[in-house]
């Protein structure tokens, strides 16, 4: 094979911003097929061959690998179709909506991998996590991954700058409730920084979070957040977010016995101790030192590639075999923290990690059991998504 047939399912925002910005920009993709089962979205892909049903478009044969933008709880059952069909899957964040379904997901992948002997038929699984493109995060990720930080203490992500307004959630019935979206700012917006979080972090072991449902918003789902977490080696974090917020910030600090990291305004400022600031406590005469840094500031590049490069490295992935930016079986793990901090802020009980997913599991269906709202959609022209993406 020296292309890849691609079909999109879900013409939404994410979806017909791939086909418009993205797609076109790949080598060896070939756009081939395209569903939605809202008729009028097809209209403007008549060049295309079009679905009203994503499984027609996964058993057509004219496509290798399917990229998945629907709601979310369509990503689990959608996913699993196309890899009992024997095609490569890209999908949209989250990957699924709770624990229990990514499972289900991650399963489905896994038997698929054990159909194809070969290395070179084995399927593709990835993650539309483009902020792990974002040479900021990279730089990060190799301050700690280097042992350049030291042991961390305390992490604290004050990401506040994901602001939606009433009409952003007027645009589909599916948005922000319980039984289209299954959760609101930690199910849409979060997903991205949640991967950050335990991509950069590893996962906690504890999680207690206060939410506000419909704090800001006609929503019955969290559109607030701000969560404490607990992490193996007895490091803190706090991460803080709400899509009712103006102007929004985006601050991430690290906290660790070699210094302070902060990440803000596109700068990163790393204030490097001198020594060790364990071995500095443990040893010095002192009564009231001061641990001499250096101010040092990490040179980037800006965002990377985005979802362009993710696109281009699922691509690559599948012709030769190249490691994947976001493997999609890691997506279980800002899923299970998205399903965490709002089982915590539902139940005021501290949640202990690994979480029970089919407690959560039943949490939801109760939610969805017993929700009355009822949603008045109104039709939006979809405004430039480019912004919402860093």
């Amino acid at each position: 094979m020296d292309r890849v047939r691609l079909g999109i399912i879900g013409l939404g925002n994410m979806g017909s911003a791939h086909i418009k910005d993205n797609v076109p920009k790949v080598d060896r993709l070939e756009l081939t097929a395209v569903c939605d089962n809202v008729p009028a979205r097809l209209k403007p892909y008549s060049h295309l061959d079009q679905f009203e049903d994503s499984g027609e478009l996964i058993r057509s044969g004219l496509v290798d690998a399917v990229l998945i933008a629907t709601p979310h709880y369509d990503h689990t059952t959608i996913g699993i179709d196309a890899f009992e069909n024997g095609l490569h899957v890209l999908v949209e964040k989250p990957i699924s909506v709770h624990k229990a379904d990514a499972q289900r997901l991650i399963d489905a992948y896994e038997a698929a991998l054990k159909r194809n002997f070969k290395p070179q038929n084995a399927p593709v699984f990835g993650a539309m996590f483009n902020q792990r493109t974002d040479t900021r995060y990279q730089a990060i990720k190799n301050l700690i991954d280097s042992g350049e930080l030291g042991e961390i203490r305390r992490i604290n992500w004050i990401v506040t700058d994901w602001f939606r307004t009433a009409a952003y959630y007027a645009s589909g019935g599916w948005r922000a409730t319980w039984a289209g979206e299954g959760g609101g700012v930690l199910l849409n917006q979060c997903p991205h920084n949640l991967d950050l979080y335990q991509w950069l972090f590893g996962m906690p072991t504890r999680v207690n979070a206060f939410c506000g449902f419909g704090k800001f918003h006609d929503v019955e789902v969290e559109d607030s957040v701000t969560a404490f977490l607990e992490h193996p080696n007895g490091a803190t974090g706090v991460f803080i977010t709400t899509t009712g917020e103006a102007p929004g910030t985006n601050r991430l600090e690290i906290a660790a016995d070699r210094g302070r990291v902060v990440f803000q305004d596109g700068n990163i400022v790393f204030n490097r101790t001198v020594k060790p600031v364990q071995e500095f406590s443990d040893t010095t005469p002192d009564l009231f030192p001061s641990l001499p840094t250096w101010k040092c500031e990490i040179p980037t590049h800006g965002y990377g590639g985005q979802h362009l490069e993710i696109l281009r490295n699922f691509i690559d992935a599948i012709l030769d075999r190249k490691p994947l930016i976001a493997p999609a079986p890691e997506g279980i793990n800002s899923v299970e923290l998205a399903n965490a901090m709002i089982y915590s802020g539902l139940t005021g009980q501290r949640v202990d990690l690994p979480m029970d997913a089919a407690v959560y599991e039943a949490k939801l269906k109760e939610l969805i059991a017993g929700s009355t709202r009822q949603k008045k959609v109104v039709e939006a022209q979809a405004g430039d998504m480019a912004s919402s993406f860093r």
